[in-house]
């Protein structure tokens, strides 16, 4: 029974590594999980023994898995790979039925599982709520719900945004207003791209109770993998006020905007911080700031928890009718 038992478990282990995927390093070194994604320069492993692994395509030697993957050597062409098997130094198999193809590893800009229905799509966002109620001599309760969600296809990214914001102190509401965005970018390069945006914020207790801007203007992705993304963007806006005296103004602008994230310790905590400085082109005010800094803590695969500083400014209205607030939040969420 013993010899039996161990046979077993040897059988066990080698289908176990038969089904693992395997990268071979050039210094030597080998690999085995499951390949999740190579993007941006970054193979990503999933390892029993690490975690999420990433690695320098640069250093890989060649590569095998047996788990279909869109391979996409250009930034127009793709194509389905049923397997990949290993090749000599520097090159993969593309096993695909009876025509298996040879290709250098460093002409591969991008490795993914295939969508069902949009095969290149990669989709990714955020939910985070933060929630805070006191019962004491003075009740207070206060409420904040954000999200973010990304979606590319081929050159075309969308972008979609909001959040809602509700403070109350015994019975009586000094914070009360919410925000949505969506902007379209299309890539001209791997780089650069043009967008084109839409926003709109309404606040309840304010005096600049709407903010509605749309802006179009050139943009540049410094990275985008699975390790964060930043980008800067220069956008021509076309800014439209109301007050809360039924007063209207609008006014055009210029603006910088930046969208950044990195993870850290394997990927276990993310700091990012998005926002917009805007100037005026004429005297309606002087600039203004729509920003914010936080921490996500991943807890699971798919919850995490938040921590968050946000800041809304607006300076040298010509009524006076500025808006300066901060506001700070912790609280918990979903990734995917």
């Amino acid at each position: 029974m013993f010899p039996k038992a161990l046979l077993c478990v040897a059988a066990t282990c080698a289908m176990s590594n038969a089904f693992a995927d395997t990268v071979w390093l050039k210094n030597g070194d080998r690999i085995t999980g499951t390949i999740k994604v190579f993007d941006g320069g970054k193979l990503m492993v999933d390892t029993a023994y690490g975690g999420s692994i990433p690695v320098d395509m640069k250093q890989v030697k060649t590569l095998e898995t047996d788990q279909p993957l869109l391979v996409r050597q250009d930034a127009y062409d793709s194509e389905m790979a049923k397997a990949l098997k290993p090749a000599d130094d520097g090159k993969v198999i593309l096993a695909n039925g009876d025509a298996p193809k040879t290709v250098e590893l460093a002409s591969i800009q991008q490795l993914m599982k295939p969508k069902p229905l949009v095969q290149d799509l990669s989709w990714k966002g955020n939910i985070d709520a933060a929630l805070d109620f006191k019962r004491a001599e003075t009740d207070t309760d206060d409420y904040n719900l954000a999200f973010k969600t990304t979606a590319r296809h081929g050159r075309w990214r969308h972008t979609a945004d909001g959040e809602y914001n509700r403070e109350t102190e015994d019975g009586v509401t000094g914070t009360d207003n919410w925000g949505l965005e969506y902007s379209l970018d299309r890539f001209i390069t791997d780089q650069w791209f043009w967008q084109g945006r839409l926003n709109y914020k309404h606040d309840n207790i304010e005096d600049i109770r709407r903010q509605r801007t749309v802006g179009t203007g050139p943009g540049y992705q410094f990275w985008d993998d699975e390790l964060g993304a930043f980008s800067l963007g220069g956008l021509l806006n076309r800014t439209d006020y109301t007050f809360s005296d039924g007063r209207k103004e609008n006014f055009y602008s210029m603006a910088v905007k930046w969208d950044y994230n990195r993870y850290l310790v394997g990927k276990t905590v993310e700091f990012f911080t998005t926002g917009e400085l805007g100037r005026p082109l004429s005297n309606v005010a002087d600039y203004n700031l729509d920003a914010e800094v936080g921490l996500r803590y991943k807890v699971t695969e798919w919850a995490s928890l938040n921590l968050k500083y946000e800041k809304d400014l607006i300076t040298g209205t010509t009524n006076g009718n500025d808006l300066d607030s901060s506001r700070y939040t912790a609280g918990f969420g979903v990734t995917w």
